[in-house]
């Protein structure tokens, strides 16, 4: 939690009762906090804008621009304050919906001082419990990440292990793996971790690219080469130069084209389409395809001798299925790379959720995965990730697979932690008090508002 230089926890009010104001200022600063006032929502998000405050206590029902609209204009602008609102008689509704957008909660006018003192300090020790959650996830991030990608599947590491073992050598790679793997981030690696890593990467799929354009695309041309080409063109494998050219989905290679690339592979040497001149060229070639080559040499579909000099080092990426104890620490990557993207950090799963990705079968592997967490953060509201987020094809389903809750590894979450216990200790209050929601709340020592909501969000109804 961030303090100002007095030491004093920074807070900003809108209200546009005076008196109100003045009231909550005396009462914070007692506490330790460093309060600043705002009349309506304009002039709060002016002040939000240009500093920093870990709170922000802001009223509905205000002139110029409410509350609700306040909140809506801090999220977009990111700011990351936590806001509370304060509700009048009549703005319960409106209330909830700001919930739903990202306000860690509301307070009912007429409201106790205590009641204010106690949802700040829950706040606070929420945005500690957020703190500790983020250091902890990067610390998972050097724990299980290699350049940019991210496991702790023991396959996964011995992979990474002979990646490091082999990227200072030309000697050409053949990735294999499922389309959705991630056979280009190994590539990737490949390069990053070489020698080669300051000149350039160059991908090129050559099931994407027409034929007949193939030829030239690789190695280039010269003008008058054929009808169109009205100048001469550099190939990748030049623009490559010192560095390093992945030919991605290499198993669509035409078959005559094949025989030019082991020439090139060969003698270290092209010949641009039309010219008569060769160039010598310095570039280390990875491939990749999901592919059965072998299967596809015993159809004559590929060349075999084209093949063997490919496969000189194999790395065979093992599906995400193989895998499962990755899907939580994936998932969790994935949220924090489209949260900053799309403005809606601290967005965790459901266990649920949790329990669906695992239980999945992913045939589109890992990249099926990170689709169908960008779907679901774009659809979550608030900060939980459900299963009414999750695609059709997930929801309520595992493909005939029960979930693998047995072999989900121990989270490090405390957010995760923190609901279950949440979840456990309502659990116990119900029980106890025979399902009298009002008892349970005191209790639990929190509101009978706050204990519905939760009941709402956990599914507990």
């Amino acid at each position: 939690m961030r303090k100002s230089q007095s030491d004093k926890i920074p807070i900003l009010v809108v209200d546009d009762e005076e008196n109100l104001r003045h009231m909550l200022q005396v009462l914070l600063s007692k506490q330790g906090y460093q309060v600043e006032l705002a009349t309506n929502g304009e002039e709060a998000l002016r002040m939000a804008l240009g500093g920093e405050y870990n709170f922000i206590l802001s009223d509905i029902k205000m002139p110029v621009m409410d509350g609700a609209q306040f909140l809506t204009k801090a999220i977009e602008a990111g700011i990351q304050s936590t806001v509370i609102m304060m509700s009048a008689y009549g703005t319960m509704d409106t209330a909830i919906e700001c919930m739903k957008q990202g306000a860690y909660d509301y307070i009912s006018k007429p409201f106790k001082n205590d009641e204010i003192l106690l949802v700040l300090k829950k706040a606070a020790e929420r945005e500690r419990l957020k703190s500790e959650n983020k250091r902890l996830r990067e610390d998972l991030k050097l724990e299980f990440s290699f350049s940019d990608i991210v496991s702790r599947n023991s396959r996964m590491h011995e992979i990474f292990n002979l990646v490091r073992k082999v990227a200072d050598f030309k000697t050409t790679v053949l990735i294999l793996g499922e389309s959705g793997t991630g056979k280009e981030l190994i590539a990737r690696a490949l390069h990053k971790h070489s020698r080669r890593k300051n000149a350039p990467f160059v991908a090129v799929n050559c099931g994407a690219i027409p034929h007949a354009l193939l030829e030239s695309e690789l190695f280039g041309h010269v003008r008058g080469a054929f009808t169109d080409a009205s100048s001469d063109k550099l190939g990748l494998f030049e623009q490559a130069s010192g560095g390093t050219l992945f030919l991605d989905e290499i198993g669509e290679m035409p078959l005559l084209l094949q025989v030019k690339l082991l020439r090139v592979l060969q003698d270290e040497e092209i010949r641009p389409v039309g010219s008569s001149v060769v160039k010598k060229i310095d570039v280390r070639v990875i491939s990749a395809t999901a592919k059965e080559l072998e299967q596809e040499v015993a159809a004559n579909r590929f060349r075999e001798d084209l093949y063997f000099r490919l496969n000189v080092l194999g790395i065979m990426l093992p599906p995400l299925r193989d895998r499962s104890e990755d899907i939580p620490l994936l998932a969790d990557h994935f949220l924090s790379k489209f949260g900053e993207r799309f403005g809606k950090g601290g967005v965790r799963l459901s266990q649920d959720a949790l329990r669906t990705l695992v239980g999945y079968q992913w045939p589109g592997n890992v990249r099926e995965l990170e689709n169908c967490i960008e779907r679901g953060l774009l659809l979550c509201e608030g900060d939980l990730l459900d299963v009414e987020s999750l695609p059709d094809n997930l929801r309520g389903k595992s493909n005939g697979r029960a979930p693998a809750t047995g072999n989900m590894p121990d989270s490090l979450s405390i957010k995760k932690a923190e609901e279950l216990l949440e979840r456990d200790l309502i659990g116990k209050a119900l029980v106890k008090t025979g399902g009298n929601r009002t008892h349970a709340a005191r209790l639990l020592e929190i509101s009978h508002r706050s204990l519905l909501y939760k009941l709402k969000e956990y599914e507990m109804e």
